[in-house]
Formats: C-alpha cells, sequence, structure tokens
C-alpha cells in the first residue's frame, strides 16, 4: 500500500534528517520536494497546495529552524496535516432506523457486490445482524455473486433484482419483522461515460437510508473524484475505497475527503471478507509516511486471537514450542502476514512469498520434534537438531534460529504481567 509514495517521502525526510539544524532554505526545499513526491502520486493539485500551505504556516509559527529536532518536527507537522486533509477524525455509519438501510453506488467494476459483503460481515463480527439484498436488474450473475458471498458468512440474502422499486419495501418489512438490524442493498455499477440510472433517485426515496456508501476503485487516482461527482446529488454520506492494498501512490485517499467534503469510512486491503478496515486518517497517515499503524496490528491480532491466548499463558505460567507454533498460527489468521508486517515502523512490507516460506519452514521444524521435544526444548542437543533438520528439510541453522526466536518470544512472555496484554505487548517473533 502506498509503496511508491512512502519510499519517497522517506527520502526526503532522511536527506533532512541528515543536515542537524535547519534553515529556512532547506524547510523550503523539502516542501517543494514533499509537493512534487505528492504531486506525481496523483493527489489533486489544490489539495497539494493546501496542505503545504498550512505547512509551511506551521513552521514558521513554531520556529521549525530553532528546534532541536527540526526534521522530526517537520515530519510530525506534515503527518497531523496530511491527517487532516483525509478528514481528521474516524468517521462511522450512522446506522439510523430498524433496520438501518446503507446503499452501496458507485460506478461500474468498483468491487460494490464484493464490498457489500464485506460490510456484512464486518458488521456481523461486532454483534449486528445484518441481511444483503441485490438491486442490481442489469448485471448478470449481480445476485447470484451477491448470495454466495451471503452463503458464506452466514447472513441472510434477499434478491431485488427484477423490479427493486417494488420488491425492496417489502424485503425491509419482514427484516424488521424478523429482527434484521441492518440492510444492506447493492446496486447496479454505472458504465464509464454515462450518467447514474434514473431508478436510483427513486429507490433511495424509497428506502430512505440512513448510509450511501460511493465504493470507489482506489487505482485510479484522483480521477476518483470526477467519477464521485455524479453521485453527489444523491446524498452520499462516506466512500469506501476498494483495492488500496494495489494503490502504490495514494492520490485517490490523499484527495477524495477534501475535494468532496465527504469522510472515507472504510477501505478494501485485499481479496478476504476480512479485508475491509474502518478508516482512520491519522493511521492511514502515518502508513503513508513510514511510520507504521502498531494500532492496527494490536487490533488485528486480537481478532484472530493472540491476545487471549497470550492471556492464557501468563495464567498458565507455561510457554512451550507448542504454544509457540499455536502464536504463529493466530498470526498467520489475523491476514497476509506481509501486510501485518507492513504495519510495523521501518520494517517495510517483504515478499509474501519469502514471509510464508519462513513460516512453512518454522512449523515443519516444531512438527518435526517429538511431543517431549516441543514441550521441553532444553533436551534439544546436536544430535536432535540435526535429526529434526533432516526430519523438516531444513538444517541445523534453521532450528538454531527457530530456537533462539522461541527464546526470545518466552523471556518477553516472562516480562509481562496479567492484564497488561492490551497495550500491544504479544509473545510473538520479529
Amino acid at each position: 500500500m502506498f509503496e511508491s509514495l512512502t519510499d519517497r517521502l522517506a527520502r526526503v525526510f532522511q536527506r533532512l534528517r541528515g543536515k542537524g539544524l535547519l534553515t529556512q532554505a532547506d524547510v523550503d526545499q523539502g516542501l517543494r520536494e514533499i509537493r512534487d513526491v505528492l504531486l506525481a502520486a496523483d493527489v489533486h493539485h489544490e489539495v497539494v497546495q493546501e496542505l503545504l500551505t498550512r505547512v509551511r504556516e506551521r513552521a514558521v509559527g513554531e520556529k521549525l529552524v530553532e528546534s532541536l529536532s527540526p526534521a522530526q518536527q517537520l515530519l510530525a507537522i506534515v503527518r497531523q496535516e496530511m491527517a487532516r486533509v483525509m478528514g481528521g477524525e474516524a468517521q462511522k455509519l450512522r446506522l439510523a432506523g430498524r433496520p438501518a438501510v446503507v446503499v452501496l453506488v458507485g460506478p461500474a467494476g468498483g468491487g460494490k457486490t464484493t464490498t457489500a459483503g464485506k460490510l456484512a460481515h464486518h458488521l456481523r463480527k461486532r454483534g449486528r445482524r445484518p441481511i444483503l439484498i441485490s438491486a442490481d436488474p442489469e448485471r448478470p450473475a449481480a445476485a447470484e455473486q451477491l448470495a454466495t458471498l451471503a452463503q458464506r458468512i452466514t447472513v441472510p440474502f434477499a434478491p431485488a433484482d427484477q423490479d427493486p422499486l417494488a420488491q425492496i419495501p417489502a424485503i425491509l418489512t419482514r427484516a424488521k419483522r424478523e429482527l434484521w438490524d441492518i440492510a444492506i442493498v447493492d446496486t447496479l455499477g454505472t458504465p464509464p461515460g454515462l450518467p447514474p440510472p434514473a431508478f436510483l433517485s427513486g429507490l433511495l426515496a424509497a428506502v430512505k437510508p440512513s448510509d450511501v456508501l460511493l465504493v470507489l476503485d482506489a487505482l485510479v487516482g484522483q480521477e476518483a473524484i470526477r467519477l464521485a461527482e455524479a453521485f453527489l446529488p444523491f446524498g452520499l454520506t462516506g466512500i469506501v475505497l476498494t483495492k488500496l492494498d494495489g494503490d502504490a501512490r495514494g492520490g485517490a485517499a490523499l484527495s477524495l475527503p477534501a475535494r468532496l467534503r465527504l469522510p472515507i469510512l472504510f477501505v478494501g486491503v485485499g481479496e478476504r471478507l476480512e479485508d475491509l478496515e474502518p478508516f482512520e486518517p491519522g493511521r492511514m497517515a502515518d502508513r503513508i509516511l513510514g511510520l507504521g499503524d502498531l494500532s492496527g496490528l494490536v487490533e488485528k491480532l486480537q481478532e484472530a486471537g493472540v491476545s487471549a491466548q497470550a492471556e492464557r499463558l501468563l495464567r498458565e505460567a507455561v510457554f512451550t514450542l507448542e504454544d509457540f507454533l499455536a502464536q504463529l498460527e493466530a498470526v498467520r489468521r489475523a491476514g497476509p502476514l506481509s501486510q501485518l508486517f507492513a504495519r510495523i515502523p521501518g520494517l517495510g512490507r517483504p515478499e509474501e512469498d519469502e514471509v510464508e516460506r519462513e513460516f512453512k519452514k518454522m512449523r515443519a521444524i516444531i512438527q518435526s520434534m517429538t511431543i517431549e521435544e516441543r514441550r521441553n526444548p532444553h533436551i534439544i542437543g546436536a544430535s536432535r537438531k540435526r535429526r529434526i533438520a533432516r526430519g523438516s528439510g531444513t538444517t541445523v541453522q534453521d532450528v538454531n534460529r527457530l530456537l533462539a526466536e522461541y527464546e526470545q518470544a518466552k523471556k518477553l512472555l516472562r516480562g509481562l504481567k496479567p492484564g497488561k496484554i492490551r497495550g500491544g505487548k504479544f509473545p510473538f517473533p520479529r
């Protein structure tokens, strides 16, 4: 995510840090470089101008050039202003009414149907009872695709693809009777160059949604602004950006909130149903600037059960190699490992294939041990290491490295106290 933008910004701040105390000329040159980087990332020119004007005003007002660490202070100002451009504070769905109606609109190919399934999954995990409704009378197999997603996440599905204006009111009445508290309506997409379908206005008037979400592909960059403007008359309440994991530039994420005066509510960061995340401007600014997203990492690990496992290990005061493998498996369930590592400051985003190979190697080594060796690793001497290496198709050096990682995790676990896991310290390997 945003690899090109992040790398170029990192080089700018690295150069500024190398200068120690900055002159006003250094600051001006740094801001010019940041401007060029943002424009190259397809950020709207007016958004770039607004961002850098505020950064320059604050840099002068806070006497940046007299600071003991001016480069870090400039980075902090850029981070704050970048978060402000993207909306400042995280916004949530309104979800008013019973059922609350959420309608997804947008151009064709933006990912509305997949987003509908992901949103239902997201809400269901948080205790809500969503129903998915297909209101796309034109795209072949649209209803079948949404029905398949509904089945995968075990939520009800209702087709309204024959006559949405007549069918949806009856579906909402049934949803209220059966205590489904959120209705997510997937609508047909608008082909390139054509206005939104005429029936969409009638549909929105009939269902009176609490939320109208514009679903856009992040890969189109600032072209998303032009695509979005056609939907503004429909009372949009927020934006969902899809395919953000493939966006190396970041133009859409940085341009849309400021230009449309609408919050980005969610971002799609992968193909799995779990890969829909609430959009938080501060965290996104951190990731764009290469500062990581440890809070997001902690949340992913907690959702995967790492926190609960760590709490149990603390209570039992035992941490075996079996526990170590269980922790690795839980971390892996939290999402693609390369995406998780990308949230760690300074670590970057390793190749997924490389990370997966290392994980499989560690699992093979542990599974090649006897039960006694897994529970009492101190008995593993030179001959046992050779046998384990042969059995797992690895080397003795690989076995030694895994045992060292295990000891490091064990030491970290002993340094924690029960009830302190929430702060983000987990016994997982570097």
